[in-house]
Protein backbone atom coordinates (compact mmCIF):
# COMPACT_ATOMS: atom_id res chain seq x y z
CA UNK A 1 0.00 0.00 0.00
CA UNK A 2 1.13 3.23 -0.96
CA UNK A 3 0.78 6.20 1.33
CA UNK A 4 -0.18 9.22 -0.46
CA UNK A 5 -0.25 11.52 2.06
CA UNK A 6 1.47 14.27 3.47
CA UNK A 7 0.94 16.92 5.69
CA UNK A 8 4.23 19.66 5.68
CA UNK A 9 7.46 17.97 5.80
CA UNK A 10 6.22 14.38 6.85
CA UNK A 11 3.60 11.74 6.12
CA UNK A 12 1.14 11.73 8.16
CA UNK A 13 1.47 7.88 8.90
CA UNK A 14 4.80 9.45 10.66
CA UNK A 15 2.39 11.61 12.39
CA UNK A 16 0.11 9.37 13.99
CA UNK A 17 2.25 6.58 14.81
CA UNK A 18 4.40 9.48 16.53
CA UNK A 19 1.75 11.06 18.01
CA UNK A 20 3.10 14.12 16.68
CA UNK A 21 6.55 13.99 18.31
CA UNK A 22 5.22 14.65 21.71
CA UNK A 23 7.98 14.25 24.34
CA UNK A 24 6.54 14.60 28.05
CA UNK A 25 8.24 17.80 29.04
CA UNK A 26 9.04 16.88 32.65
CA UNK A 27 9.94 12.77 32.40
CA UNK A 28 11.49 12.70 28.46
CA UNK A 29 8.92 10.00 28.19
CA UNK A 30 7.58 9.10 24.51
CA UNK A 31 4.32 8.20 25.42
CA UNK A 32 2.08 11.45 26.55
CA UNK A 33 1.52 11.07 30.61
CA UNK A 34 -1.84 11.09 31.74
CA UNK A 35 -3.04 14.15 33.92
CA UNK A 36 -6.54 12.63 35.55
CA UNK A 37 -7.39 16.41 37.03
CA UNK A 38 -10.43 17.90 36.48
CA UNK A 39 -10.01 21.39 37.64
CA UNK A 40 -5.99 23.55 38.27
CA UNK A 41 -5.16 25.42 41.29
CA UNK A 42 -5.20 29.22 40.82
CA UNK A 43 -2.77 32.01 42.64
CA UNK A 44 -2.98 33.95 45.42
CA UNK A 45 -4.31 36.68 42.93
CA UNK A 46 -6.47 34.07 41.46
CA UNK A 47 -4.83 34.17 38.24
CA UNK A 48 -4.32 30.71 36.92
CA UNK A 49 -1.35 29.01 37.54
CA UNK A 50 -1.29 27.78 33.81
CA UNK A 51 -2.80 29.44 30.87
CA UNK A 52 -4.23 26.72 29.14
CA UNK A 53 -5.95 24.63 32.40
CA UNK A 54 -8.57 26.10 33.56
CA UNK A 55 -11.53 22.45 34.00
CA UNK A 56 -10.84 19.63 32.29
CA UNK A 57 -13.91 19.81 30.35
CA UNK A 58 -11.77 21.80 27.64
CA UNK A 59 -8.38 21.88 28.98
CA UNK A 60 -7.42 18.64 28.48
CA UNK A 61 -3.85 17.95 27.13
CA UNK A 62 -4.38 14.37 25.79
CA UNK A 63 -8.00 15.04 24.36
CA UNK A 64 -6.27 18.45 22.48
CA UNK A 65 -3.15 16.03 21.41
CA UNK A 66 -5.80 13.36 20.03
CA UNK A 67 -7.64 16.14 18.02
CA UNK A 68 -4.38 17.84 16.77
CA UNK A 69 -2.98 14.27 15.01
CA UNK A 70 -6.30 13.45 13.88
CA UNK A 71 -6.71 17.04 12.34
CA UNK A 72 -3.58 16.97 10.75
CA UNK A 73 -4.96 12.92 9.05
CA UNK A 74 -7.82 14.53 7.94
CA UNK A 75 -5.63 17.93 6.32
CA UNK A 76 -8.36 19.92 8.30
CA UNK A 77 -8.55 23.13 10.22
CA UNK A 78 -9.75 21.92 13.45
CA UNK A 79 -10.99 18.86 15.23
CA UNK A 80 -13.50 17.98 17.98
CA UNK A 81 -13.53 14.59 19.70
CA UNK A 82 -16.80 13.06 21.35
CA UNK A 83 -17.50 10.78 23.75
CA UNK A 84 -19.08 8.70 20.87
CA UNK A 85 -19.87 8.60 17.04
CA UNK A 86 -23.83 9.29 17.88
CA UNK A 87 -22.48 12.35 20.42
CA UNK A 88 -20.70 13.88 17.44
CA UNK A 89 -23.43 13.09 15.10
CA UNK A 90 -26.04 14.57 17.46
CA UNK A 91 -23.76 18.08 17.71
CA UNK A 92 -23.91 18.12 13.93
CA UNK A 93 -27.64 17.61 13.37
CA UNK A 94 -28.67 19.96 16.54
CA UNK A 95 -26.76 22.77 14.06
CA UNK A 96 -30.20 22.23 12.10
CA UNK A 97 -32.74 24.81 13.37
CA UNK A 98 -36.81 23.67 13.86
CA UNK A 99 -38.24 23.81 10.57
CA UNK A 100 -35.53 23.00 8.65
CA UNK A 101 -34.65 20.48 6.21
CA UNK A 102 -32.03 17.19 6.35
CA UNK A 103 -30.64 14.93 3.63
CA UNK A 104 -29.54 12.00 4.81
CA UNK A 105 -28.23 8.66 2.73
CA UNK A 106 -30.73 6.08 2.87
CA UNK A 107 -29.61 2.45 4.30
CA UNK A 108 -26.75 3.37 6.29
CA UNK A 109 -25.75 2.60 9.82
CA UNK A 110 -29.20 1.94 11.71
CA UNK A 111 -27.91 3.50 14.65
CA UNK A 112 -28.09 6.83 12.87
CA UNK A 113 -30.90 6.44 10.48
CA UNK A 114 -33.02 5.84 14.13
CA UNK A 115 -32.01 8.59 16.20
CA UNK A 116 -32.13 11.19 12.90
CA UNK A 117 -35.66 10.00 12.24
CA UNK A 118 -37.00 10.44 15.89
CA UNK A 119 -34.96 14.01 15.97
CA UNK A 120 -36.42 15.27 12.85
CA UNK A 121 -39.67 14.48 14.14
CA UNK A 122 -39.39 15.96 17.87
CA UNK A 123 -37.73 19.67 15.81
CA UNK A 124 -40.08 18.86 12.88
CA UNK A 125 -37.55 19.54 10.89
CA UNK A 126 -38.14 17.95 7.23
CA UNK A 127 -36.10 14.94 6.50
CA UNK A 128 -36.09 13.15 3.32
CA UNK A 129 -33.56 9.67 2.63
CA UNK A 130 -32.58 9.26 -0.19
CA UNK A 131 -29.91 6.78 -1.70
CA UNK A 132 -26.85 9.61 -2.27
CA UNK A 133 -24.90 6.45 -4.49
CA UNK A 134 -26.70 7.33 -7.08
CA UNK A 135 -25.26 10.48 -8.48
CA UNK A 136 -28.19 11.71 -9.87
CA UNK A 137 -30.90 11.05 -7.48
CA UNK A 138 -28.79 13.03 -4.81
CA UNK A 139 -28.33 16.29 -6.84
CA UNK A 140 -32.19 16.23 -7.89
CA UNK A 141 -32.73 15.75 -4.23
CA UNK A 142 -30.65 18.62 -3.24
CA UNK A 143 -32.07 20.81 -5.85
CA UNK A 144 -35.50 20.36 -5.23
CA UNK A 145 -35.52 20.25 -1.30
CA UNK A 146 -32.41 23.05 -0.56
CA UNK A 147 -31.46 21.05 2.68
CA UNK A 148 -29.92 22.79 5.75
CA UNK A 149 -27.60 19.56 5.89
CA UNK A 150 -26.62 16.66 3.66
CA UNK A 151 -25.44 13.22 5.81
CA UNK A 152 -23.67 10.75 3.77
CA UNK A 153 -21.59 7.37 4.57
CA UNK A 154 -19.20 6.48 2.68
CA UNK A 155 -18.31 3.21 2.37
CA UNK A 156 -22.01 3.02 3.33
CA UNK A 157 -22.73 0.31 6.14
CA UNK A 158 -23.63 -2.47 5.51
CA UNK A 159 -24.46 -2.01 1.64
CA UNK A 160 -20.21 -0.56 1.21
CA UNK A 161 -21.70 1.60 -1.63
CA UNK A 162 -19.62 4.84 -2.33
CA UNK A 163 -20.86 8.46 -2.99
CA UNK A 164 -19.11 10.25 -5.28
CA UNK A 165 -18.61 13.08 -2.35
CA UNK A 166 -17.23 15.83 -5.27
CA UNK A 167 -20.28 15.69 -6.71
CA UNK A 168 -22.88 16.04 -4.08
CA UNK A 169 -20.55 19.04 -2.72
CA UNK A 170 -20.78 20.71 -6.10
CA UNK A 171 -24.44 20.37 -5.65
CA UNK A 172 -24.24 21.08 -1.92
CA UNK A 173 -22.91 24.47 -2.92
CA UNK A 174 -25.39 25.24 -5.13
CA UNK A 175 -28.18 25.74 -2.39
CA UNK A 176 -25.48 26.70 0.29
CA UNK A 177 -25.97 23.20 2.13
CA UNK A 178 -23.40 21.81 4.68
CA UNK A 179 -22.19 18.18 3.55
CA UNK A 180 -21.23 15.88 6.23
CA UNK A 181 -19.64 13.05 5.86
CA UNK A 182 -19.05 9.49 8.04
CA UNK A 183 -16.10 8.41 6.86
CA UNK A 184 -15.93 5.45 9.66
CA UNK A 185 -15.53 3.00 7.51
CA UNK A 186 -12.96 4.47 5.71
CA UNK A 187 -10.87 5.92 8.44
CA UNK A 188 -8.30 8.79 8.39
CA UNK A 189 -5.52 6.81 6.13
CA UNK A 190 -7.61 5.48 3.39
CA UNK A 191 -9.51 8.80 2.72
CA UNK A 192 -10.13 12.31 3.39
CA UNK A 193 -13.25 13.58 2.33
CA UNK A 194 -12.58 17.16 3.01
CA UNK A 195 -9.54 17.36 0.18
CA UNK A 196 -13.26 16.04 -2.06
CA UNK A 197 -14.78 18.98 -0.81
CA UNK A 198 -16.91 17.87 2.51
CA UNK A 199 -17.61 20.67 4.61
CA UNK A 200 -17.38 18.17 7.79
CA UNK A 201 -16.20 14.79 8.15
CA UNK A 202 -17.28 12.17 10.88
CA UNK A 203 -16.07 9.62 12.58
CA UNK A 204 -16.56 6.73 15.15
CA UNK A 205 -13.40 6.79 16.53
CA UNK A 206 -14.72 3.69 18.34
CA UNK A 207 -13.74 2.20 15.47
CA UNK A 208 -10.78 1.73 13.06
CA UNK A 209 -9.03 4.74 15.40
CA UNK A 210 -9.17 3.20 18.28
CA UNK A 211 -8.85 -0.46 16.97
CA UNK A 212 -9.35 -2.18 19.85
CA UNK A 213 -12.77 -2.26 20.83
CA UNK A 214 -12.20 -1.02 23.93
CA UNK A 215 -12.59 2.98 24.08
CA UNK A 216 -15.84 4.76 22.97
CA UNK A 217 -15.26 8.04 21.07
CA UNK A 218 -16.20 10.31 18.24
CA UNK A 219 -14.68 12.69 15.98
CA UNK A 220 -15.61 15.47 13.64
CA UNK A 221 -13.09 17.60 11.32
CA UNK A 222 -14.19 20.88 9.52
CA UNK A 223 -12.29 22.39 6.50
CA UNK A 224 -13.72 26.28 8.24
CA UNK A 225 -12.77 26.22 11.73
CA UNK A 226 -14.86 29.76 11.57
CA UNK A 227 -17.58 28.91 9.68
CA UNK A 228 -21.44 29.41 11.65
CA UNK A 229 -21.73 25.65 11.92
CA UNK A 230 -18.71 25.07 13.14
CA UNK A 231 -18.80 27.73 16.16
CA UNK A 232 -22.17 26.48 16.93
CA UNK A 233 -21.05 22.61 17.09
CA UNK A 234 -17.78 23.98 19.59
CA UNK A 235 -20.22 25.66 21.83
CA UNK A 236 -22.70 22.67 21.55
CA UNK A 237 -19.66 20.31 22.90
CA UNK A 238 -19.05 22.69 25.59
CA UNK A 239 -22.41 23.64 27.02
CA UNK A 240 -23.54 20.53 26.91
CA UNK A 241 -20.13 18.48 28.37
CA UNK A 242 -20.12 16.11 25.63
CA UNK A 243 -16.30 15.42 26.27
CA UNK A 244 -14.38 12.13 26.81
CA UNK A 245 -12.15 12.05 30.13
CA UNK A 246 -8.48 11.25 30.41
CA UNK A 247 -7.76 7.65 30.64
CA UNK A 248 -10.19 7.33 27.20
CA UNK A 249 -8.11 10.09 25.18
CA UNK A 250 -5.13 8.17 26.28
CA UNK A 251 -6.54 4.58 25.38
CA UNK A 252 -7.36 6.59 21.95
CA UNK A 253 -3.94 7.95 21.24
CA UNK A 254 -2.04 4.72 21.92
CA UNK A 255 -4.34 3.06 19.39
CA UNK A 256 -4.36 5.22 16.90
CA UNK A 257 -0.59 4.87 17.01
CA UNK A 258 -0.83 1.56 14.97
CA UNK A 259 -3.91 3.35 12.99
CA UNK A 260 -1.47 2.64 9.55
CA UNK A 261 -0.21 -0.50 10.10
CA UNK A 262 -3.36 -2.09 11.39
CA UNK A 263 -5.52 -0.31 7.89
CA UNK A 264 -3.14 -1.67 5.92
CA UNK A 265 -3.54 -5.35 7.20
CA UNK A 266 -7.45 -4.87 6.98
CA UNK A 267 -7.58 -3.82 3.54
CA UNK A 268 -5.10 -6.74 2.68
CA UNK A 269 -7.24 -9.00 4.60
CA UNK A 270 -10.30 -8.17 3.77
CA UNK A 271 -9.58 -8.20 -0.27
CA UNK A 272 -8.13 -11.87 -0.23
CA UNK A 273 -11.95 -12.54 1.89
CA UNK A 274 -13.82 -10.80 -0.67
CA UNK A 275 -11.97 -12.33 -3.82
CA UNK A 276 -12.78 -15.78 -1.67
CA UNK A 277 -16.41 -15.31 -0.86
CA UNK A 278 -16.69 -13.87 -4.62
CA UNK A 279 -16.13 -17.80 -6.07
CA UNK A 280 -17.73 -19.48 -3.52
CA UNK A 281 -20.89 -21.86 -4.67
CA UNK A 282 -22.75 -20.63 -1.71
CA UNK A 283 -22.42 -17.25 -2.08
CA UNK A 284 -25.08 -14.98 -4.34
CA UNK A 285 -22.90 -11.59 -3.43
CA UNK A 286 -19.96 -10.00 -2.50
CA UNK A 287 -20.20 -6.73 -1.51
CA UNK A 288 -16.51 -4.91 -1.39
CA UNK A 289 -15.27 -1.94 -3.26
CA UNK A 290 -11.93 -3.24 -3.67
CA UNK A 291 -13.49 -5.90 -6.10
CA UNK A 292 -13.42 -4.83 -9.85
CA UNK A 293 -16.92 -5.65 -10.37
CA UNK A 294 -18.31 -4.02 -7.74
CA UNK A 295 -20.08 -0.68 -9.42
CA UNK A 296 -18.34 1.80 -8.08
CA UNK A 297 -14.92 0.23 -7.70
CA UNK A 298 -13.18 2.91 -9.89
CA UNK A 299 -14.72 5.99 -7.68
CA UNK A 300 -13.83 3.96 -4.89
CA UNK A 301 -10.07 3.98 -5.56
CA UNK A 302 -10.36 7.37 -6.49
CA UNK A 303 -11.47 8.38 -3.20
CA UNK A 304 -9.91 5.40 -1.31
CA UNK A 305 -5.99 5.73 -2.69
CA UNK A 306 -4.65 3.30 -0.01
CA UNK A 307 -6.78 1.03 0.68
CA UNK A 308 -10.67 -0.27 0.77
CA UNK A 309 -10.94 -0.78 4.58
CA UNK A 310 -11.95 -4.11 6.45
CA UNK A 311 -15.85 -3.77 6.31
CA UNK A 312 -17.56 -5.82 4.20
CA UNK A 313 -20.65 -7.86 3.22
CA UNK A 314 -22.40 -10.80 1.72
CA UNK A 315 -25.22 -12.68 1.13
CA UNK A 316 -25.15 -16.40 1.34
CA UNK A 317 -27.90 -18.43 -0.80
CA UNK A 318 -30.46 -18.74 0.89
CA UNK A 319 -32.77 -17.05 3.83
CA UNK A 320 -32.23 -15.94 7.75
CA UNK A 321 -32.12 -19.26 8.81
CA UNK A 322 -29.03 -20.41 6.18
CA UNK A 323 -27.09 -17.10 7.22
CA UNK A 324 -27.77 -17.84 11.07
CA UNK A 325 -26.29 -20.77 10.43
CA UNK A 326 -23.45 -19.67 9.15
CA UNK A 327 -22.91 -16.86 11.71
CA UNK A 328 -23.16 -19.87 14.15
CA UNK A 329 -20.13 -22.36 12.51
CA UNK A 330 -17.83 -19.88 12.39
CA UNK A 331 -15.61 -19.61 15.12
CA UNK A 332 -12.06 -17.11 14.89
CA UNK A 333 -15.21 -14.80 13.45
CA UNK A 334 -16.82 -13.83 16.81
CA UNK A 335 -19.98 -13.24 16.50
CA UNK A 336 -20.60 -9.35 17.75
CA UNK A 337 -21.53 -5.76 16.77
CA UNK A 338 -19.19 -3.14 15.89
CA UNK A 339 -16.17 -3.04 13.12
CA UNK A 340 -12.52 -1.70 12.75
CA UNK A 341 -10.98 -3.68 15.83
CA UNK A 342 -8.06 -5.88 15.34
CA UNK A 343 -10.32 -9.18 15.81
CA UNK A 344 -12.56 -10.21 13.20
CA UNK A 345 -16.36 -10.04 13.95
CA UNK A 346 -19.41 -11.43 12.11
CA UNK A 347 -22.79 -10.00 12.48
CA UNK A 348 -26.50 -10.96 11.13
CA UNK A 349 -27.76 -7.40 10.67
CA UNK A 350 -31.37 -8.17 9.70
CA UNK A 351 -31.26 -9.66 13.37
CA UNK A 352 -29.92 -6.58 14.46
CA UNK A 353 -32.05 -3.81 11.98
CA UNK A 354 -35.44 -6.05 11.34
CA UNK A 355 -37.26 -4.64 8.25
CA UNK A 356 -36.39 -1.10 9.33
CA UNK A 357 -34.24 -0.27 6.75
CA UNK A 358 -34.24 -3.22 4.05
CA UNK A 359 -31.51 -5.31 4.56
CA UNK A 360 -31.69 -8.75 3.18
CA UNK A 361 -32.53 -11.53 5.69
CA UNK A 362 -29.27 -13.89 4.14
CA UNK A 363 -27.07 -10.54 4.44
CA UNK A 364 -23.77 -11.16 6.89
CA UNK A 365 -21.83 -8.03 7.11
CA UNK A 366 -17.95 -9.20 7.87
CA UNK A 367 -15.27 -6.94 10.46
CA UNK A 368 -12.35 -8.41 9.22
CA UNK A 369 -9.35 -7.94 11.72
CA UNK A 370 -5.46 -8.58 11.34
CA UNK A 371 -5.38 -12.41 12.47
CA UNK A 372 -3.41 -14.48 9.88
CA UNK A 373 -5.43 -15.27 6.48
CA UNK A 374 -5.59 -18.78 6.43
CA UNK A 375 -7.54 -19.07 9.63
CA UNK A 376 -10.15 -16.33 8.44
CA UNK A 377 -10.78 -17.93 4.67
CA UNK A 378 -10.47 -21.36 6.21
CA UNK A 379 -13.10 -20.49 9.25
CA UNK A 380 -15.51 -18.90 6.42
CA UNK A 381 -14.89 -21.79 4.44
CA UNK A 382 -16.03 -24.68 6.93
CA UNK A 383 -18.86 -22.33 8.04
CA UNK A 384 -20.25 -22.51 4.32
CA UNK A 385 -19.55 -25.91 4.18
Amino acid sequence: MVDKQKRGNQHITTRIVQANGVIDPQTGGVVPPIQSSTTFARNADYSQISPDHLYARDDNDLVRLGEDVLTKAEGADAGLLFPSGMAAIAAVMRTVPNGGTIIIQSQIYWGTTKWVRDFCARRKIALHEIECSETAAIEAAIDAHKPNLVFVETPSNPWLRITDIEAVAKACGGVDATLVVDSTAASPVLSNPLAFGADIVMHSATKSINGHSDVLAGFLATADAQSEIWQAIAMDRHDAGAVIGSFEAWLLIRGMRTLPLRMERMSENAMKIAEFLDGHAQVEAVLYPGLKTHPAHALATKQMPNGFGSLLSFQVKGDAKTALEVCSKLETFKRATSLGGVESLVEHRHSIEGDATGVPENLIRLSVGIEHIDDLIGDLNQALS
